[in-house]
Protein backbone atom coordinates (compact mmCIF):
# COMPACT_ATOMS: atom_id res chain seq x y z
CA UNK A 1 0.00 0.00 0.00
CA UNK A 2 2.83 2.50 1.04
CA UNK A 3 4.65 1.88 -2.26
CA UNK A 4 1.26 2.76 -4.45
CA UNK A 5 0.93 6.15 -2.22
CA UNK A 6 4.67 6.84 -3.07
CA UNK A 7 4.59 6.82 -6.87
CA UNK A 8 1.62 9.53 -7.48
CA UNK A 9 3.63 11.53 -4.74
CA UNK A 10 6.72 11.02 -6.64
CA UNK A 11 4.52 12.03 -10.09
CA UNK A 12 2.67 15.13 -8.04
CA UNK A 13 6.01 16.74 -6.80
CA UNK A 14 7.77 16.11 -10.66
CA UNK A 15 4.87 17.61 -12.58
CA UNK A 16 5.34 20.99 -9.81
CA UNK A 17 8.83 21.37 -10.38
CA UNK A 18 8.33 21.00 -14.23
CA UNK A 19 6.14 23.88 -14.11
CA UNK A 20 8.13 27.11 -14.46
CA UNK A 21 6.12 29.46 -12.27
CA UNK A 22 6.54 27.08 -9.37
CA UNK A 23 9.88 27.05 -9.95
CA UNK A 24 10.11 30.40 -9.77
CA UNK A 25 8.06 30.87 -6.55
CA UNK A 26 9.83 28.15 -4.75
CA UNK A 27 13.55 29.04 -6.12
CA UNK A 28 16.29 28.75 -3.00
CA UNK A 29 17.42 32.52 -3.30
CA UNK A 30 14.37 34.25 -2.51
CA UNK A 31 14.55 36.63 0.44
CA UNK A 32 13.08 35.73 3.35
CA UNK A 33 10.95 38.81 3.44
CA UNK A 34 9.60 37.69 0.05
CA UNK A 35 8.99 33.85 0.99
CA UNK A 36 6.92 35.59 4.38
CA UNK A 37 4.87 37.55 2.16
CA UNK A 38 3.55 34.49 0.01
CA UNK A 39 1.11 33.19 2.26
CA UNK A 40 -0.94 36.54 2.11
CA UNK A 41 -0.11 37.63 -1.86
CA UNK A 42 -0.38 34.15 -3.11
CA UNK A 43 2.49 34.75 -5.91
CA UNK A 44 1.74 31.69 -8.02
CA UNK A 45 -1.68 32.17 -8.17
CA UNK A 46 -1.15 35.68 -10.05
CA UNK A 47 1.85 34.62 -12.09
CA UNK A 48 -0.45 32.24 -13.40
CA UNK A 49 -3.22 34.70 -14.02
CA UNK A 50 -1.24 37.12 -15.64
CA UNK A 51 -0.06 34.59 -18.57
CA UNK A 52 3.55 35.89 -17.59
CA UNK A 53 6.07 33.77 -19.72
CA UNK A 54 9.84 33.16 -20.73
CA UNK A 55 10.90 36.44 -22.91
CA UNK A 56 8.10 38.90 -22.37
CA UNK A 57 8.67 42.15 -21.68
CA UNK A 58 6.49 43.63 -19.36
CA UNK A 59 5.88 46.74 -16.45
CA UNK A 60 5.59 46.59 -13.28
CA UNK A 61 3.96 49.93 -11.52
CA UNK A 62 4.26 51.41 -8.57
CA UNK A 63 6.83 48.50 -8.19
CA UNK A 64 7.37 49.78 -3.87
CA UNK A 65 9.93 47.89 -3.03
CA UNK A 66 10.49 44.80 -5.70
CA UNK A 67 8.59 41.53 -4.43
CA UNK A 68 6.44 41.74 -7.56
CA UNK A 69 9.27 43.03 -9.51
CA UNK A 70 11.18 39.79 -8.99
CA UNK A 71 8.83 37.31 -9.23
CA UNK A 72 8.18 39.28 -12.68
CA UNK A 73 11.87 39.41 -13.71
CA UNK A 74 12.59 35.41 -12.69
CA UNK A 75 9.43 34.55 -14.91
CA UNK A 76 10.57 36.23 -18.17
CA UNK A 77 13.63 35.13 -17.77
CA UNK A 78 17.30 36.86 -19.37
CA UNK A 79 15.61 36.93 -22.71
CA UNK A 80 12.53 38.90 -20.89
CA UNK A 81 12.33 42.81 -19.80
CA UNK A 82 11.08 44.44 -16.44
CA UNK A 83 10.22 47.80 -16.36
CA UNK A 84 10.15 48.97 -13.00
CA UNK A 85 8.86 52.19 -11.99
CA UNK A 86 8.13 54.43 -8.81
CA UNK A 87 7.41 57.66 -8.41
CA UNK A 88 9.62 60.26 -6.64
CA UNK A 89 7.71 60.67 -3.33
CA UNK A 90 7.46 56.51 -2.88
CA UNK A 91 11.53 56.58 -3.31
CA UNK A 92 12.61 59.67 -1.24
CA UNK A 93 9.88 58.68 1.26
CA UNK A 94 10.03 54.59 1.67
CA UNK A 95 12.60 53.16 -1.01
CA UNK A 96 15.93 55.05 -0.71
CA UNK A 97 17.67 52.00 0.67
CA UNK A 98 15.53 48.54 -0.07
CA UNK A 99 14.98 50.21 -3.89
CA UNK A 100 18.96 50.18 -4.58
CA UNK A 101 18.97 46.86 -2.93
CA UNK A 102 16.64 45.22 -4.70
CA UNK A 103 17.94 46.08 -8.10
CA UNK A 104 21.59 45.03 -7.35
CA UNK A 105 20.50 41.58 -6.83
CA UNK A 106 22.13 39.62 -9.41
CA UNK A 107 18.38 37.80 -10.11
CA UNK A 108 16.97 41.45 -11.26
CA UNK A 109 19.60 41.96 -14.01
CA UNK A 110 16.51 41.97 -16.54
CA UNK A 111 15.15 44.96 -14.75
CA UNK A 112 15.44 48.62 -16.01
CA UNK A 113 14.40 51.10 -13.05
CA UNK A 114 11.93 53.68 -14.02
CA UNK A 115 11.22 56.93 -11.59
CA UNK A 116 8.29 58.37 -13.51
CA UNK A 117 5.30 59.99 -12.27
CA UNK A 118 2.17 58.09 -12.76
CA UNK A 119 0.79 60.36 -15.11
CA UNK A 120 3.39 58.95 -17.31
CA UNK A 121 4.98 56.00 -16.24
CA UNK A 122 7.06 54.53 -18.81
CA UNK A 123 9.99 55.72 -21.17
CA UNK A 124 9.86 55.74 -24.68
CA UNK A 125 11.18 52.66 -25.56
CA UNK A 126 8.42 50.45 -23.46
CA UNK A 127 6.49 49.59 -26.06
CA UNK A 128 4.65 46.49 -27.58
CA UNK A 129 4.45 45.25 -23.82
CA UNK A 130 2.91 41.72 -23.23
CA UNK A 131 2.11 42.78 -19.83
CA UNK A 132 1.55 45.91 -17.52
CA UNK A 133 1.13 44.98 -13.31
CA UNK A 134 -0.35 47.25 -10.90
CA UNK A 135 -0.11 45.31 -7.65
CA UNK A 136 -1.87 47.10 -4.70
CA UNK A 137 -1.20 50.63 -5.54
CA UNK A 138 -3.90 51.82 -7.97
CA UNK A 139 -5.98 53.04 -4.97
CA UNK A 140 -2.42 55.41 -4.17
CA UNK A 141 -2.56 56.98 -7.36
CA UNK A 142 -6.17 58.58 -6.01
CA UNK A 143 -4.67 60.37 -3.14
CA UNK A 144 -1.70 61.53 -4.44
CA UNK A 145 -3.69 63.02 -7.69
CA UNK A 146 -2.65 61.07 -10.53
CA UNK A 147 -4.66 61.87 -13.85
CA UNK A 148 -5.35 57.99 -14.20
CA UNK A 149 -6.97 58.94 -17.58
CA UNK A 150 -3.63 59.50 -18.52
CA UNK A 151 -1.96 56.70 -17.11
CA UNK A 152 -4.24 53.76 -18.14
CA UNK A 153 -3.97 55.60 -21.72
CA UNK A 154 -0.20 55.64 -21.47
CA UNK A 155 -0.41 51.79 -20.00
CA UNK A 156 -2.75 50.97 -23.37
CA UNK A 157 -0.11 52.98 -25.73
CA UNK A 158 2.66 50.78 -24.50
CA UNK A 159 0.57 47.72 -24.78
CA UNK A 160 1.14 45.25 -27.86
CA UNK A 161 -2.45 44.24 -29.07
CA UNK A 162 -3.77 41.43 -27.05
CA UNK A 163 -1.31 43.08 -24.04
CA UNK A 164 -2.73 42.22 -20.45
CA UNK A 165 -3.26 44.92 -17.94
CA UNK A 166 -3.62 43.12 -14.46
CA UNK A 167 -4.72 45.26 -11.55
CA UNK A 168 -4.47 44.21 -8.00
CA UNK A 169 -6.32 46.17 -4.54
CA UNK A 170 -7.61 46.66 -1.57
CA UNK A 171 -11.80 46.22 -2.27
CA UNK A 172 -13.73 49.50 -0.82
CA UNK A 173 -17.49 48.98 0.16
CA UNK A 174 -19.75 48.83 -2.36
CA UNK A 175 -20.77 52.58 -3.51
CA UNK A 176 -17.65 54.18 -2.11
CA UNK A 177 -15.74 54.47 -5.22
CA UNK A 178 -12.45 56.28 -4.75
CA UNK A 179 -13.56 58.21 -1.59
CA UNK A 180 -11.63 55.95 1.24
CA UNK A 181 -8.55 55.80 -0.94
CA UNK A 182 -6.45 57.78 1.84
CA UNK A 183 -8.31 56.95 4.89
CA UNK A 184 -8.55 53.35 4.19
CA UNK A 185 -5.91 52.57 1.58
CA UNK A 186 -8.83 50.79 -0.27
CA UNK A 187 -10.90 51.38 -3.66
CA UNK A 188 -14.40 50.01 -5.01
CA UNK A 189 -14.17 47.18 -7.83
CA UNK A 190 -16.68 49.20 -9.97
CA UNK A 191 -14.76 52.03 -10.30
CA UNK A 192 -11.40 50.77 -11.04
CA UNK A 193 -13.16 48.83 -14.19
CA UNK A 194 -14.98 52.08 -14.85
CA UNK A 195 -11.48 54.36 -15.24
CA UNK A 196 -9.88 51.29 -17.41
CA UNK A 197 -12.17 50.22 -19.64
CA UNK A 198 -12.33 54.26 -20.41
CA UNK A 199 -9.02 53.89 -21.58
CA UNK A 200 -10.00 51.40 -24.54
CA UNK A 201 -9.44 48.22 -22.31
CA UNK A 202 -11.76 45.28 -22.12
CA UNK A 203 -12.12 43.62 -18.80
CA UNK A 204 -11.38 40.02 -19.63
CA UNK A 205 -11.65 38.25 -16.57
CA UNK A 206 -11.52 38.37 -12.91
CA UNK A 207 -10.27 36.08 -10.17
CA UNK A 208 -11.33 35.11 -6.70
CA UNK A 209 -8.20 33.66 -4.74
CA UNK A 210 -7.68 36.72 -2.74
CA UNK A 211 -11.01 37.79 -1.80
CA UNK A 212 -12.09 37.50 2.01
CA UNK A 213 -15.75 37.73 2.46
CA UNK A 214 -15.14 37.91 6.09
CA UNK A 215 -13.62 41.48 5.56
CA UNK A 216 -16.26 44.20 6.07
CA UNK A 217 -13.83 46.46 4.11
CA UNK A 218 -14.52 49.56 6.41
CA UNK A 219 -10.94 48.61 8.38
CA UNK A 220 -7.65 50.55 7.22
CA UNK A 221 -5.38 47.68 5.20
CA UNK A 222 -2.67 48.10 7.79
CA UNK A 223 -4.86 47.34 10.74
CA UNK A 224 -2.77 44.50 12.58
CA UNK A 225 -6.49 42.33 12.93
CA UNK A 226 -7.00 42.50 8.46
CA UNK A 227 -3.31 43.18 7.34
CA UNK A 228 -2.23 40.15 4.82
CA UNK A 229 -6.23 39.14 4.95
CA UNK A 230 -8.18 41.81 3.07
CA UNK A 231 -10.56 41.42 0.73
CA UNK A 232 -8.89 41.80 -2.39
CA UNK A 233 -9.78 42.02 -6.34
CA UNK A 234 -7.71 40.83 -9.29
CA UNK A 235 -8.49 42.16 -12.65
CA UNK A 236 -7.38 41.44 -15.87
CA UNK A 237 -7.76 44.04 -18.55
CA UNK A 238 -7.06 43.26 -22.44
CA UNK A 239 -5.59 45.63 -24.92
CA UNK A 240 -8.22 44.75 -28.34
Amino acid sequence: MAILLVVPLFAAAAERKADPLWVVVNATDRTDDDKKDDAARKPLEVLRFSGVKPGMKVADLGAGGGYMTELLARSVGEKGTVYAQNPKMFIEKFLQKIWPERLARPINKNVVRVDREFDDPLPPEAKNLDLAVNAFTYHDTVWIGTDRDKMNKAVFAALKPGGVYLILDHAARDGSGTTETQKLHRIEEKAVVEEVKKAGFKLESSADFLRNKADNRETNVFDKDIRGKTDRFVLKFVKP
